[in-house]
This record gives structure tokens, sequence and C-alpha cells, in this order.
């Protein structure tokens, strides 16, 4: 069973060490027993004026206050740890002392992060991605009355002449039906 004095420690312990600080296997489960507790203690009507229910509700309200403290510094310290793994390669430093749910979002953000550093790669070597480049720049060889988009958009009317940046399957119709050519892929 975890008090209210573990509680301020474990806060003090993490906000003094750069590293993750061990929380016990039993952290939450423990946790979520004490705020059951102390929120049975503090609802109690029959002596709203009793310094005991007034004492439990303030700290009551405390724990709740250093539980989210803790929670927050701990997920600066993930966010910390995942920056380093993202650019050193190791990213299994304090894994040991992550809660589960701290486990799971270490992985997102490392995954997270790699996929940028890929995409921003790819994109520095001068590939482009499919999606980057959705319209292209066609010349109307035809006058064409408006008509709709991919999206129900309406676009047009257009002239013989005319220059547009048009989504990249709707110009591959206007070029097949050979109202319109391909300037700029």
């Amino acid at each position: 069973m975890i008090t209210y004095n573990d509680l301020c420690e474990l806060l003090r312990k993490e906000r003094y060490s750069e590293q993750l600080q061990p929380l016990g296997k039993d952290f939450l489960r423990d946790l979520i027993d004490y705020f059951k507790e102390k929120k049975e203690i503090a609802s109690k009507e029959s002596d709203i004026f009793s310094d005991a229910i007034i004492k439990t509700k303030k700290q009551f309200e405390n724990a709740v206050s250093i539980f989210r403290e803790l929670i927050m510094r701990r997920k600066k310290k993930l966010l910390n740890l995942a920056f380093v793994g993202a650019e050193t390669g190791i990213s299994k430093r304090d894994s040991e002392n992550m809660l589960e749910f701290e486990k799971e979002l270490f992985e997102k953000i490392m995954k997270g992060l790699e996929d940028a550093d890929k995409a921003l790669n790819e994109k520095m070597n001068g590939k482009q991605d499919e999606q980057g480049r959705k319209n292209v720049l066609v010349a109307f060889v035809q006058d064409v009355s408006e008509f709709l988009d991919l999206e129900g958009n309406s676009l047009g009317p257009f002239k013989k002449g005319d220059l547009a940046n048009l989504q990249k399957e709707i110009a591959n119709i206007l070029i097949g039906d050979k109202k319109a050519d391909l300037i700029e892929d």
C-alpha cells in the first residue's frame, strides 16, 4: 500500500534525478487503492467539519496534484530519452524503470522520430513521395465547361490556352480526352 509520504518521496526523487526512477511493479494499482480510500473518507457527509475529514480531503487533493506532476516529469524524461535514442541509436537505457503505458508511449515516440528522420532524408536526397506531388500543370487545348473535382468542388470553365494546376487524376482524364496537354509533372 502506498502512503501520502511515499508519493511525496517519489516526486522528490523524480525531481532531482535525470533518470527515470523505479516506481514498483504494483505502483498504479496501489495508487488507485490509495485514491479510492481517500476519496471515500473525504466524501463522508456525516461530519463535514471534522478535522480528520478536512485533512483527508486536502491530502487527497494534494496527492492528485503530486501524481500529475510526477507523471508530467516522467513524460518529459521519456521525450528526452526518445530524442537521445533517435539521435544516438541507443533507446533501451531506462526501460526497466518505465511503467507499461510509458513503454508503449516511448515506442510510439521513437517510431514517430524514426519516420520523421526517414522522410527528411528522402526529401533531402531528392526523392518525392506521391503524396507530395498530387497536382500537375496542364494547358487546355480546347474549351472545357465547368466540372467537379474528386472532392466535389467545381472547377472551370477553362478556355483554350488556359493553364491550370490540377489534381493528377483529373489531369490524366483531361489529357486522355485530348482536352489538355501536360506542361509540368
